[in-house]
């Protein structure tokens, strides 16, 4: 059975209090480990999307006793002190409508980004935020962001991520992205890791040709995603691809022919994703493959971000005892 190694709700709920009141990474303390069994289980920090600073961010992956993440890039830049676009993104979309004002004031923008990004300093204040995440316990495995589709600027995403520790970059599967971002992570020595959404579904994609168009194509794999929009297996495909599998986004979804509604988000355990199989097979076969929670269910009320990821995080643990 699915969830028979599982306990309830409330049982998770409590341990996962416990751990929030216990795994902080702080002088005096045991740090932070939410390595399980051999398998590293973190989140991505979309997770905590309601939170919009840097600092409180990583308070939240602390507080959620995550001891490795995949870190959004959203604003990281303005963080360390980049210049402010004076443009903002809903006008970027159509650049052909800006007045002569604001086609100035973005020349001179572009110019002195491009003088921040290039700096010694600048590479040396993510070095810094690498540190500060370590400090408190937290790994950056991975990182979701990039400058853009130029070559330099991809080549400047890389440095960054590789700064921050990270063993590439995630961006979305596709034809583009796995040539561009592919070879500017072949460039890097790193990887260029891809992740889904419905795209498994389509009659014509293919995942074998995006993963051949440069030896440092992998994948960031969804297996909620993948099972909602397809109600296929997501372990099946796991056992085909692994060494090909740079890590995963764990979410429990409802099946694409559930008799209700299929591909709804839901709470870890309520859903039809098969967690505890995907997390029992990669502990099994010693797949170094990172295992990183997506929450996107409804938070229940009287609940936050924090805590459910924490419920979520100790689901996972559970599965791998």
């Amino acid at each position: 059975m699915k969830n028979k190694k599982i306990k309830s709700r409330l049982s998770i709920l409590a341990m996962a209090v416990f751990m929030l009141m216990t795994s902080f990474s702080a002088e005096g303390q045991e740090p932070i480990n939410s390595n399980y069994g051999g398998v590293q289980i973190g989140a991505i920090t979309y997770s905590f999307r309601t939170i919009r600073e840097v600092d409180a961010v990583l308070q939240a992956c602390v507080d959620a006793g995550l001891s490795s993440v995949e870190l959004m890039g959203t604003g990281i830049e303005a963080y360390l002190g980049a210049p402010v676009n004076p443009v903002s993104r809903r006008e970027m979309r159509r650049p052909d409508e800006l007045s002569d004002e604001k086609k100035e004031a973005l020349k001179k923008y572009q110019e002195e980004i491009n003088t921040w990004r290039y700096s010694e300093e600048t590479m040396n204040k993510y070095v810094g935020l690498k540190k500060k995440f370590n400090d408190a316990g937290v790994n950056i495995h991975i990182y979701k962001w990039t400058a853009g589709m130029s070559d330099e600027e991809l080549d400047y995403s890389f440095k960054v991520a590789k700064a921050l520790g990270a063993i590439g970059i995630t961006t979305e599967i596709g034809e583009e992205n796995c040539t561009k971002v592919g070879a500017a992570a072949e460039r890097a020595g790193m990887l260029a890791i891809f992740h889904n959404h419905y795209q498994y579904a389509q009659e014509d994609f293919d995942v074998d040709k995006l993963l051949a168009m440069s030896p440092a194509n992998r994948l960031n794999f969804d297996i909620g995603h993948y099972l909602g929009s397809t109600g296929k297996d997501p372990v099946a495909f796991i056992e085909k691809y692994h060494d090909q599998i740079a890590s995963i986004h764990v979410k429990d979804k409802t099946g694409k022919d559930n008799e209700v509604k299929g591909n709804v988000n839901k709470p870890f355990g309520q859903g039809e994703t098969p967690i505890n199989e995907v997390m029992q097979l990669i502990q099994k076969n010693k797949w170094a493959i990172y295992c990183d929670i997506e929450l996107e269910y409804k938070i229940p009320e009287g609940s936050d971000a924090v805590k459910e990821t924490a419920i979520c995080r100790e689901y996972c643990k559970q599965a791998l005892q």
